[in-house]
């Protein structure tokens, strides 16, 4: 099922939920609604399950107008963050309730019940913990039970809010594999709500980055990480250094190195804000006439295949954070204390003006 929201608006009260938002996922696809505390991306994600009423707008599924149907019409799964299993329920009475309820006319049988909770338990590989309870599983695989329950009533759309936020780390990225995994299998539309940026990129076909209720940018994780469209998707995806400089006729000088930026042809004397990732930074040993930033090496964290330094640029006193490679920084010989050049090898450059 294709599910587009149309200018979509939401308040409440003095706060604006959604400003005019207007999305297309498509068909199959596995999209992440991606953002910090606030953004509207739960609030969106409610609007489309039917959970939440819109002000204006619009929420088509195949094409038709879902606006004012009622949630058990939608055909909708939704997986909560704090899995909502009825603690005194056996792992396959809390699969099989959704079934159970279902009016005389669309009621399964209790034999194709049984088949169809067993068939879900094989999926999401939990038939040996059937008969336990919800306080006898470890979170993760509550998690798991709360989406065989979801599938039980072979939705079109499965909805996921932060459904691995409450789970420790090792467990959250075991569980994201296995997400994966599952929605390759199924192919059904799922839209699944994180400010895990890690967690976004690593599972979703695609990425819709919010903020402060509108829409930041859309594209596949590699798209919105290396083409980020904004100052903020810049910042919120992964580690960045931000660095004054003047920006005139499509040139950026930054510390005295001079580079060229696309898209500043008429910048005259502005000035501009260039974001580069850690890993995107040389450094080399201080020698005296060469251009560069100026800094002490702080710290070194060298553990495993990459070395993390910090930095305190000699001007400004700011920080900057740098990524090499372990060999690289064995090469160098760097000695914490030191003063060393940084250099940008790749950068992204805003008009001060755009960034907000």
């Amino acid at each position: 099922m294709s599910i587009e929201v149309n200018n979509i608006n939401k308040r409440f009260g003095q706060f604006v939920a959604l400003d005019n938002v207007s999305l297309n996922f498509p068909s199959g696809e596995l999209t992440a609604l991606l953002g910090p505390s606030g953004c509207g991306k739960t609030t969106l994600l409610r609007i489309i399950a039917g959970l939440e009423h819109t002000d204006t707008g619009q929420v088509l599924l195949d094409g038709d107008d879902a606006s004012a149907s009622h949630v058990r019409e939608r055909q909708v799964g939704f997986v909560f963050q704090h899995y909502a299993l009825f603690k005194h329920m056996t792992v396959f009475e809390n699969i099989a309730f959704g079934l159970r309820v279902k009016s005389r006319a669309t009621r399964p049988s209790e034999k194709e019940i049984q088949e169809k909770v067993h068939r879900l338990l094989d999926l999401v590989q939990l038939d040996w913990l059937h008969d336990r309870y919800p306080p006898q599983l470890s979170g993760g695989q509550r998690q798991r039970i709360a989406l065989a329950r979801a599938l039980a009533a072979d939705p079109r759309v499965l909805l996921l809010d932060e459904p691995f936020g409450a789970l420790d780390a090792k467990v959250r990225k075991e569980l994201r594999r296995w997400l994966r995994r599952l929605h390759d299998e199924l192919h059904v539309t799922s839209i699944f709500v994180t400010h895990d940026q890690e967690e976004a990129l690593e599972v979703a076909d695609r990425v819709v980055l919010m903020n402060k209720g509108k829409v930041e940018q859309i594209g596949s994780p590699a798209e919105v990480y290396n083409h980020p469209a904004s100052p903020f998707v810049y910042g919120f995806l992964g580690s960045v250094n931000i660095f004054e400089g003047n920006l005139h006729a499509g040139v950026f000088d930054l510390a005295g190195t001079r580079f060229d930026v696309a898209g500043h042809d008429d910048a005259q004397n502005a000035k501009g804000l260039a974001y580069v990732r850690p890993h995107d930074i040389d450094v080399t040993r201080y020698v005296t006439g060469q251009t560069g930033i100026t800094a002490q090496l702080n710290r070194v964290h060298a553990i495993g295949p990459l070395a993390q330094l910090e930095l305190q640029r000699t001007d400004s006193s700011e920080i900057i954070e740098v990524t090499l490679s372990s060999e690289r920084y064995r090469e160098l010989e760097l000695k914490e204390g030191e003063i060393i050049l940084a250099r940008p090898s790749k950068l992204r450059v805003f008009a001060d003006g755009a960034v907000k």
